[in-house]
């Protein structure tokens, strides 16, 4: 069953004659020896986001781990011999 929602999304991706459409304006647009460097831009750019996203998410389990305070609730109880 094709719902409203996965019908609007095969409409929108592009097909086969569409990307090779695409990638001729491209071309036309960029040239052949700017489209390299172009890849490369945003290779770095994707780089830098993913650097980004792991240092911020490594300094927020920091903070949570210095923030953690032990409370009578959290301590196990030994159990009797």
């Amino acid at each position: 069953m094709i719902t409203e929602k996965s019908f609007t999304l095969l409409l929108s991706m592009p097909g086969g004659s569409e990307w090779i459409l695409l990638i001729m304006i491209v071309l036309l647009l960029f040239g052949g020896k700017k489209i390299p460097e172009l890849m490369r831009g945003i290779g770095k750019g994707m780089r830098e986001f993913k650097d980004a996203k792991d240092q911020v998410s490594t300094e927020i389990e920091k903070g949570m781990q210095e923030n953690a305070v032990v409370t009578p609730e959290t301590v196990i109880p030994a159990q009797a011999k």
